[in-house]
């Protein structure tokens, strides 16, 4: 500290200085934990299995599975997704497209496509939505049928498919998703070898841009060339990979994502589906889920697994990026201030103390701590009151480990999934890794704070996620 100041005023920089760097640490020290436990987890799997292996073990076994797929203005994909569903390798299952008051032609290219007629089908209400318009089946396949609604929301639509389908499992995708030929059977997994616990498993999102698709199916996996995708190619690896494996291995899993997640339709309707209007559906019924078992004294897994792939189109430009990640950000503190009572609560064990734990560190306190620290350790050691020694040990901090997680992340995916095939994509990832903590993790901080504003002004916009296609090899 350099003098010139009131002890006061270098007291209380002091006191900030050290909170914005002892919330950095530890972010850092569950990044870290998260890393060793994933590490563990990967190397405790057995041998990925093939498909065809998988087929002989588990087909004649295989639980009815009904795919749900919420679509608001998902024209651009939902055909080409669509087609990858009805050609999954699985013995047993039925796809429940609902419609939610779409804007576009999403409606009408999937009546174009598939020739649907409007036909009437029972169905429980065990789960409020709003109303249905019309039901659609397919004379060309038994397995597809449409649900047309007034538009609720994603939540809305997904209770509604809650209730149309008739399987007693049941995996949510998004409209502009594709799943591998594979993925179901897969994630299905879990639910055969030990179905009296298993009421949730999630598998991997993996970015589609700039991969060669055709007839629904990623036929040779290619990096994106665009340089915002690119840097989504790292985070999601560092989300699925490292961190969901790891709060699997403990039980402790917060998050399934909503873009592809298999649950027991039971237990949804019992702990009571989808929270209407939640920006955050997603871990909103996972916190749900795990509240409701624990409270029912019942013993159960929330799985992830990491070899069922579903692939989607990540955002191409800092305007549409921006508006998701803001999105996400209100999600989160959304779900950890109405399911605040379970935060440190005994009651709910590890997933009280972890689980909430980790999403207050991360999740509501971290981002604000990052962007405080951008902007108060230079000013404070331009001023005078902060030594160099502490702005480059919090430099140091930040871009050191980001890069440490981010690269270790990707040797992890590399030395146990092996997903790009080419050394050259190995090496332009590996520069993304280091490239991405200098830049887009601060203006990713930045949309989460504007989320943060956005949760205090109770701003419930959703935003437009304009979509360019998949397939068109960007």
């Amino acid at each position: 500290m350099t003098a010139g100041w009131s002890h006061e005023v270098v007291l209380a920089a002091t006191v900030v200085s050290w909170l914005i760097i002892g919330l950095g640490l530890a972010q850092t020290v569950v990044y870290l934990l998260q890393l060793v436990i994933a590490a563990y987890a990967l190397s405790q799997r057995p041998p990925v299995a093939r498909s065809a292996l998988l087929w002989d073990r588990y087909g004649d076994v295989a639980p009815p599975i009904a795919l749900i797929v919420p679509a608001y203005n998902e024209e651009v994909n939902i055909v080409e997704s669509v087609h990858s569903m009805l050609a999954l390798e699985y013995p047993n299952y039925e796809v429940v497209v609902v419609n939610d008051g779409s804007k576009d032609r999403t409606l009408e290219r999937l009546i174009e496509a598939f020739q649907m007629v409007k036909f009437e089908r029972p169905y429980e209400e065990a789960l409020a939505h709003a109303p249905i318009r019309s039901l659609y089946a397919s004379p060309r396949t038994e397995r597809l049928f449409v649900v047309d609604k007034f538009n609720g929301g994603k939540a809305d639509a997904q209770n509604a498919g809650i209730n149309v389908c008739r399987a007693p499992i049941f995996c949510v995708i998004d409209g502009d998703s594709i799943l591998e030929a594979d993925a179901l059977i897969r994630a299905a997994q879990p639910f055969i070898d030990d179905p009296e616990r298993t009421v949730a498993v999630g598998g991997t999102i993996r970015i589609a841009n700039g991969s060669r698709i055709e007839s629904g199916r990623v036929t040779e996996v290619r990096l994106p060339r665009r340089v915002l995708p690119l840097f989504q190619v790292v985070e999601y690896l560092r989300a699925f990979l490292m961190a969901r494996l790891a709060w699997s291995r403990i039980n402790t899993l917060m998050l399934v994502s909503g873009a592809f997640g298999v649950f027991r339709r039971a237990e949804v309707v019992a702990a009571g589906g989808f929270t209407k209007g939640s920006m955050g559906e997603d871990l909103d019924l996972v916190i749900k889920l795990h509240r409701h078992m624990i409270d029912s004294g019942r013993r159960y897994r929330i799985q992830f697994i990491p070899e069922p792939v579903c692939w989607t189109e990540a955002p191409e430009t800092l305007n549409v990026l921006g508006r998701q990640r803001s999105r996400w950000q209100r999600g989160a503190l959304e779900c950890f201030f109405r399911y605040r009572s379970m935060l440190f609560n005994p009651r709910y064990g590890r997933v009280g103390f972890l689980g909430f734990g980790h999403i207050l560190i991360v999740d509501v306190l971290g981002p604000i701590a990052e962007v405080l620290g951008y902007m108060l350790m230079p000013a404070f050691w331009l001023l005078g009151i902060l030594a160099a020694d502490y702005l480059l040990a919090f430099t140091a901090l930040i871009f050191v480990y980001g890069v440490c997680v981010s690269v270790c992340s990707l040797i992890l995916e590399e030395a146990e999934l092996q997903r790009f095939p080419r050394a050259r994509d190995l090496a332009v990832l590996a520069m993304a890794a280091v490239l991405e903590n200098f830049g887009y993790r601060q203006i990713n901080n930045l949309w989460r704070v504007k989320g943060w504003w956005q949760y205090l002004r109770a701003d419930q916009s959703w935003g437009e996620m304009t979509r360019t296609g998949l397939g068109s090899g960007k």
